[in-house]
């Protein structure tokens, strides 16, 4: 049996920051490395490398990946929907700016907020964690508000694909917590995506055309390495860990941070500037997070 949680401890608080930090250097690794390596072919890259190290890691930790337990139906579910995320994702940026697509892809917390109750009735949300949920989000919202006064003709398609990756994220959440995975390993679960979505991103490259080849500068690689090493496997098995210990409505009220985590890095790497939108989206996501977490009273 799993030893659930029922809110976040020190230890969750410090992983889900950690967590969310790289993911929002992530972003900047990305969008720095797209215009040297094409997007699903860096993905591809990326998937590949992740399954290796997990297949890896469980190999030399004794963890069964293949063992029959009934959880192929939702593992298959959720490598499906979590590719469909990736996909969205990457598409939706050729239409639309990042800081647009932002906002839209960190929807998902509500979509899990709203859904996972019906099958998880321990995670439902009282009124005024729905209230520090909204927060949150209006924050984020108001960080990258400057973007949404320009818009190009494409724009729509693009916002709608990043919404749909919002919503596939919530979904892969509800499907990793209300079906046979809840009671696998972390690794398992987190097989399951990685490796349905090295099987599907390839094809995508290919059939979009783009070339593909390992030529490419330090950087690009060294930016590779680390979306792998770090974000595809090591923080995306801490993720599943965290779902399979603690309330996944509270830990998904954490992502508002990622966005936010990308502007800082923006300025400290970038150069971009410290604006006052920042500060305050910071203390709107800060406060809405206390919020969603706050015990409830006696």
């Amino acid at each position: 049996m799993t030893d659930r949680k029922t809110h976040l401890d020190s230890r969750a608080v410090t992983i889900l920051v950690a967590c969310c930090a790289f993911w929002g250097l992530q972003q900047i690794l990305i969008k720095t490395t797209v215009t040297e390596v094409p997007p699903m072919w860096q993905a591809t890259l990326r998937m590949v490398g992740a399954v290796l190290l997990l297949w890896l890691w469980c190999r030399t930790r004794g963890v069964p990946l293949f063992q029959a337990d009934g959880s192929l139906p939702g593992g298959l579910a959720a490598g499906l929907l979590f590719a469909g995320e990736f996909v969205c994702i990457y598409l939706g940026l050729q239409h639309t700016s990042a800081s647009r697509l932002t906002v839209f892809l960190y929807t998902s917390p509500f979509v899990v907020a709203l859904l996972l109750p019906r099958f998880v009735p321990v995670e439902r949300l009282r009124g005024m964690q729905w209230v520090g949920l909204a927060i949150a989000f209006v924050a984020v919202f108001v960080a990258f508000s400057e973007s949404f006064g320009h818009s190009s003709p494409g724009q729509l398609y693009g916002d709608a694909l990043a919404l749909a990756a919002g919503v596939l994220w919530g979904l892969t959440t509800l499907v990793i917590r209300a079906t046979k995975l809840a009671t696998v390993s972390a690794e398992k679960t987190l097989f399951y995506q990685l490796a349905v979505t090295a099987a599907v991103v390839p094809v995508l490259s290919l059939l979009r055309g783009e070339s593909w080849g390992f030529a490419y500068s330090n950087y690009a690689w060294l930016s590779i390495a680390l979306q792998t090493v770090i974000g595809a496997f090591a923080s995306y098995l801490a993720w599943m860990w965290m779902l399979r210990h603690y309330p996944a409505t509270r830990i998904s009220s954490f992502t508002f941070l990622t966005p936010l985590f990308a502007l800082i890095f923006g300025v400290a790497l970038l150069k971009e500037p410290l604006t006052l939108q920042l500060v305050l989206a910071l203390a709107g996501v800060a406060l809405g997070i206390v919020l969603v977490n706050r015990p409830p009273r006696a």
